[in-house]
């Protein structure tokens, strides 16, 4: 087990900075939740840089640089793993979570689960969320074992697996934990698709209002030009 963790963290989304804390409200589980993929590079980069030195060190379990954000971002491999994200009203991604799936033949049946929350979304359940998204996907994907790794001080993450049934194992400053999954059934499979659904419908009209809003204003600004010039 040790030994897998070892060479997975190589190739591995690291932990939430924040996570979120606890199973979500009522209100938290119907927050939409989309699918990422290359077209949303440059948001999950934008999002990660602004993460301060200490949510980034929770995040990836150092302070990792610009540099080092950067060359996370690009090699992230959207065919093999799956990114999930949270969007407000102005399509700013204010959390996300990174399933990496293991590479390793002898452990095709394992992912491992990373997910960071911006600090202004904070306190929303948002972590809690996306790792119950990630565990339906997981799941529908055929994953038996989840595992997380995080720094011992990182309570809202350990939280969020611990009530989810994870084992956890505390080595120092760093901590293991690992959730048996079940098999995918029926139930899973439709509950995956109608939240892929929501989330797109979210999506999209978030876009529309955008676009809506942006024509008004590129409108009034032309009338009061017009308005200067008479």
């Amino acid at each position: 087990m040790v030994n897998f963790f070892h060479w997975f963290r190589s190739a591995s989304p690291g932990t939430g900075a924040a996570a979120g804390g606890g199973r979500p409200s009522a209100v938290a589980a119907v927050v939409p939740i989309r699918s990422l993929g290359t077209a949303h590079r440059a948001r999950i980069l934008e999002h990660l840089l602004a993460l301060d030195d200490r949510d980034r060190y929770l995040r990836f379990g150092y302070v990792a640089t610009d540099e080092q954000v950067q060359r996370y971002v690009d090699r992230l491999n959207f065919e093999r793993d799956e990114l999930f994200g949270v969007f407000n009203r102005k399509l700013h991604l204010i959390a996300m979570a990174h399933l990496a799936f293991s590479v390793d033949p002898e452990f095709n049946s394992c992912a491992e689960f990373g997910v960071s929350v911006s600090k202004a979304a904070r306190g929303r359940g948002f972590g809690g969320r996306l790792f119950e998204r990630a565990v339906l996907h997981a799941r529908n994907e055929g994953v038996l074992m989840l595992f997380i790794h995080a720094l011992s001080e990182n309570t809202a993450m350990l939280h969020i697996a611990a009530k989810a049934g994870a084992l956890i194992e505390r080595d120092g400053s760093e901590s293991e934990a690992h959730l048996r999954l079940l098999p995918a059934d029926f139930d899973s499979r439709v509950a995956e698709l109608v939240d892929h659904h929501v989330a797109l419908t979210d999506y999209h009209l978030k876009a529309q209002a955008r676009q809506f809003w942006g024509l008004l204003s590129r409108l009034q600004d032309r009338r009061q030009t017009t308005s200067g010039e008479v």
